[in-house]
């Protein structure tokens, strides 16, 4: 039986040190915070909100609110985007995407002042991880899996990490904040050939297909560690349910993250921290 990964202590540690550093702001006159932009009524983004203003709340960040139509003008929206990047008083800027389709979501996402990207959608963001520089901040899904691994004291220097998954969003700057803790890492995708047999070899498998139940026994092996990054709600089985095939996977290996209560659950302190970071570096 693996040993579970899970996200809530990994989450409760960041916290504590977020809102020591937050206290340590408020002590020189800073009030550390957010501003959430949401573009419309998305069920998906308005709950992503709703986790992220309440850890806000617990860790002492203040939030500010900026809700738009779904049909905002492009003047109107960068009107509102370059508002908060002028504001002093905002230390970080998450975005929800994609945006409609009448605003680009390339312009708008490099919009957003490098400084305040605490989400780590910019290309200098995203520029900033390749080249290991402590500047800019990494997606903070990505993010969660590596804070993961350092909290249960998994070293992955040395080791052989298969990501299985491309996204700009988690796999690309996953496989790089891999690669910058010395991991030899491997990336499968859609069009890589057999992907069973690469996986098998790991020492530890990071899935982030956005397939549901994808990744079942064929692809793993014993003594391995699982990390499995998706969450989607599963019709037939009425819960959320991740890329992994859990109840086939988890008998095989020594270590897995469950869904729900794994890396999601880590991915708002990661936000939170990054604001509060952000807010020290703007006053510096």
């Amino acid at each position: 039986m693996a040993e579970i990964l899970k996200g809530k202590p990994v989450a409760a540690s960041m916290d504590e040190k977020t809102a020591r550093k937050v206290a340590e702001l408020k002590e020189k006159g800073i009030d550390t915070t957010l501003a959430i932009l949401r573009v419309g009524e998305r069920n998906d983004d308005i709950s992503y909100e709703r986790g992220a203003a309440k850890k806000c709340r617990n860790v002492g960040i203040k939030v500010r609110n900026v809700i738009l139509s779904e049909d905002v003008s492009c003047e109107e929206f960068y009107g509102a985007l370059n508002e908060l990047n002028s504001d002093p008083e905002v230390h970080g800027i998450l975005m929800f995407r994609p945006l409609p389709k009448h605003l680009n979501n390339e312009k708008a996402r490099n919009y957003i002042d490098p400084l305040k990207d605490v989400d780590g959608c910019t290309d200098s963001s995203l520029g900033d991880v390749f080249i290991n520089k402590e500047i800019g901040y990494a997606p903070c899904t990505a993010e969660a899996v590596m804070e993961t691994l350092r909290y249960y004291n998994i070293d992955v220097a040395g080791k052989n990490v298969v990501v299985i998954g491309r996204s700009l969003v988690v796999g690309k700057p996953l496989a790089i904040l891999l690669m910058n803790r010395n991991a030899t890492v491997t990336v499968c995708h859609s069009k890589t050939a057999d992907v069973p047999s690469i996986t098998r070899q790991a020492d530890i498998v990071i899935c982030c297909t956005g397939r549901m139940e994808s990744i079942n026994a064929e692809y793993v092996s014993e003594g391995q560690t699982v990390i499995d990054v998706g969450i989607q709600y599963n019709e037939t089985k009425q819960k959320l349910c991740g890329d992994v095939l859990f109840e086939e996977v988890e008998p095989l290996v020594e270590k897995i993250t469950p869904v729900p209560g794994g890396i999601g659950s880590i991915t708002t302190s990661v936000l939170v921290n990054h604001v509060a970071k952000a807010a020290e570096n703007q006053i510096r």
